[in-house]
């Protein structure tokens, strides 16, 4: 055995801190009676030695070593009751992850030895299991965080300007032929110029990454010869997945993807999953928080032995208790100062605002984060849902906040599809949804805008199947979305027919030109823009393969078509002040000549009325934005018939430019100017935008 110095160090900060001379290792746990320290040789096979932390300061047990460096393998022994009905389970038979570890070696080997109970025992998590579990768990590892970040900057796009991609680190980039093997499914990958570059092309500002942060796969996936391929299933909040860094790499690799991305005016968003962990209910595993003091990070039911769980995953963080919520943003600190990372998307966010069945928006985590110095300067998304009661809470986040709008991608879905009486649903995710955000001073941009994200249907599948087809999940199918709001076309799944394809590339065109045309934050989903497929599985959390990753051989001349529609949308939507507002438009007057900011047509060419709204067969409609010198006419027909439409009178403008026509297929076609007042044909299920300057506007004037 080594012999390794011990002075007592100190109580913060929290982990394995490196100060040039030693390392100070410091772990919170309110309930423990000892913690040892448990030192690894470099392939972390043997260990060489254990060291019980000398003091125990607030409620934190440290040590420091002068002895060790960077590079060490390390984890954690705790003791303490074991006595799951008072909510206790330690063990100290069982290796634990540091939670503030900034890097993990090895990957977790399911085996019963992870489990604070026999497996099998009738008594069930109230037996006690003596099997040591370090030789199937992952350590962590010491690091130096020092980086030279060079002459790094942030974007910092403004919300009004942001168009958010969607990305999954092994899916953008596993199947890319251009890239090296080797760094193909990495942070290498991600941070390749030839990745990189295909981003600026298609033109979005932030990359928002599903998690990086270090998951595991689930017991019941490995049976299967499965993964967890999302990676919603968090153990540490401070290391990346392993498998997503490259043969040698590290923690330096994905700051070089962020560095990259920056100098291409690209933020970088990550999706987070503070609400629940990988550890699950009380038959789950012992790896980290469960065993260092579960009554204190975990939401424990009334009978303690049982977890108050809100997010169908076993367990629910427990952010009331004020180490944990600590833990918390010290993590999203730490990713935003060492790491440089703009902003975050909170999964299943309803939970991080929960007083057990009720959410609060003022909750201690949302007014934390909104005086943070650090944190209330960068994006914050949320999910706006769990698995709780009253779990759905689209727009009532607090102010600082945006949030996923799930009610947008319904809504727009059912109408593009035709479905009957959506005019006022249509009409209002149009102007980025008033009705659920405008409050508390919130702005348009609190509204992301999605009609797909990784949970559903690619853009491609939502027109090409009926009925979700998951049978490789191999659930039955029973998993996944049923209401998909999808449409075949025609026929299920693949086909030659030239008239199906057609109309399966107008659907999407019609459907990502609502998106990029509407008020608020759009956000695209991975390979959305060149025709992405998943063979109709709306459920691939479980499909690290061919299923879900992009397939770059794949694109053909449809998909470039689409790509470069995409791209023209975009760099339409960031070229016209009118499609990214920073107000709510409600139809106010903008001139002393009444013009007003918004203003909804009819057919006839006349404005909407009662009836006009009410009318549940209703499915064409014209939205008119002014500005001071520009106007924006945009036209939407989901009947399958054309239909005859009238241009507004010379008092609004004396013609119309054609910019946008998704029948065709075409951004600021080479068209010749529409007198005002004519009435042109609207094709079916088509969408056009035309633009055109106000009376008496020069060619130069910009609206205020």
């Amino acid at each position: 055995m080594a012999n390794f110095r011990v002075e007592p160090g100190s109580p913060h900060p929290l982990g394995a801190t490196w100060d040039g001379f030693g390392v100070n290792f410091a772990l919170f746990s309110a309930n423990a009676e000892k913690v040892e320290l448990c030192l690894f040789d470099p392939k972390g096979k043997r260990e060489l030695e254990r060291i019980a932390l000398p003091e125990y300061t607030h409620e934190v047990w440290h040590g420091y070593l002068p002895d060790v460096r960077p590079g060490q393998l390390y984890g954690y022994r705790v003791y303490g009751p074991y006595d799951p009905r008072r909510g206790h389970r330690f063990n100290p038979n069982k290796l634990l992850i540091d939670p503030y570890a900034k890097e993990l070696y090895g990957d977790l080997r399911w085996h019963d030895a992870h489990f604070g109970y026999r497996v099998g025992s009738p008594r069930e998590d109230l037996s006690f299991d003596k099997r040591d579990s370090a030789f199937v768990m992952p350590k962590s590892v010491v690091i130096d965080t020092a980086v030279t970040w060079g002459d790094d900057r942030r974007p910092r796009t403004p919300w009004s300007k942001t168009i958010i991609y969607e990305a999954h680190v092994k899916g953008l980039t596993a199947l890319h032929p251009e890239l090296p093997d080797q760094i193909r499914g990495t942070l290498a990958g991600l941070a390749d110029p030839r990745v990189v570059d295909h981003l600026v092309k298609l033109g979005v500002t932030a990359i928002e990454l599903m998690p990086v942060q270090a998951f595991f796969d689930d017991r019941y996936l490995v049976a299967k010869k499965l993964t967890n391929y999302w990676g919603y299933n968090t153990v540490n909040y401070f290391s990346l997945a392993p498998r997503y860094v490259s043969p040698g790499g590290d923690l330096h690799e994905f700051k070089l993807a962020v560095r990259r991305l920056h100098s291409a005016g690209i933020e970088v968003i990550l999706d987070v999953v503070y609400n629940h962990t990988a550890e699950g209910n009380h038959l789950g595993p012992t790896l980290s928080f469960r065993g260092i003091d579960n009554a204190s990070y975990y939401l424990l039911a009334q009978d303690p032995r049982y977890y108050f769980d809100t997010t169908g995953c076993g367990n629910t963080v427990n952010l009331r208790h004020p180490r944990v919520l600590q833990m918390v943003m010290d993590s999203l600190r730490y990713w935003v100062e060492e790491c440089h990372v703009d902003g975050f998307r909170f999964d299943l966010a309803s939970s991080l605002g929960r007083e057990y069945d009720n959410f609060e928006p003022n909750a201690v985590f949302f007014d934390v984060v909104r005086q943070d110095p650090v944190l209330s300067r960068v994006k914050m998304i949320a999910e706006p849902w769990d698995l709780g009661p009253n779990g759905y809470q689209v727009g009532n986040f607090p102010p600082g906040w945006a949030e996923w709008n799930g009610r947008y991608r319904d809504e727009m879905r059912s109408y593009a599809k035709g479905d009957d009486g959506l005019l006022p649903a249509f009409s209002r995710a149009l102007l980025a949804s008033s009705d659920l955000f405008e409050k508390r001073g919130r702005k348009p941009w609190a509204s992301v805008n999605f009609v797909t994200a990784h949970d559903g249907f690619t853009l491609l599948d939502l027109y090409s199947y009926n009925e979700k087809h998951n049978e490789a999940n191999e659930e039955g199918n029973r998993d996944g979305h049923d209401d998909n709001r999808s449409w075949n076309c025609g026929a299920e799944g693949p086909t030659e027919d030239e008239a199906i394809l057609d109309l399966r590339d107008r659907m999407r065109r019609n459907l990502l030109a609502m998106l990029i045309l509407s008020q608020g934050t759009p956000m695209i989903l991975m390979g959305d823009e060149v025709g992405r497929t998943q063979f109709g599985n709306n459920n691939a959390y479980c499909q690290d393969n061919e299923i879900a990753w992009l397939k770059w051989e794949d694109i053909g001349p449809r998909d470039q078509a689409f790509f470069d529609f995409a791209h023209g949308l975009i760099g339409l939507r960031a070229a016209e002040p009118l499609l990214r507002q920073n107000r709510y438009v409600h139809g106010q007057a903008i001139d002393d000549n009444g013009t007003r900011n918004v203003v909804w047509l009819r057919p006839d060419g006349e404005e909407m009325d009662a009836g006009a709204w009410s009318d549940p067969l209703a499915k064409v409609v014209g939205m008119l934005l002014c500005g001071e010198a520009d106007r924006l006419l945009l036209l939407s027909n989901a009947y399958h018939e054309p239909i005859g439409f009238k241009l507004p009178s010379a008092a609004t403008a004396e013609s119309w430019q054609l910019l946008v026509d998704t029948a065709e297929g075409l951004v600021r076609p080479e068209a010749d100017p529409v007198p005002a007042e004519t009435e042109i044909e609207l094709g079916g299920r088509c969408l056009l935008l035309f633009g055109a300057k106000a009376p008496g506007a020069t060619s130069g004037q910009e609206p205020k």
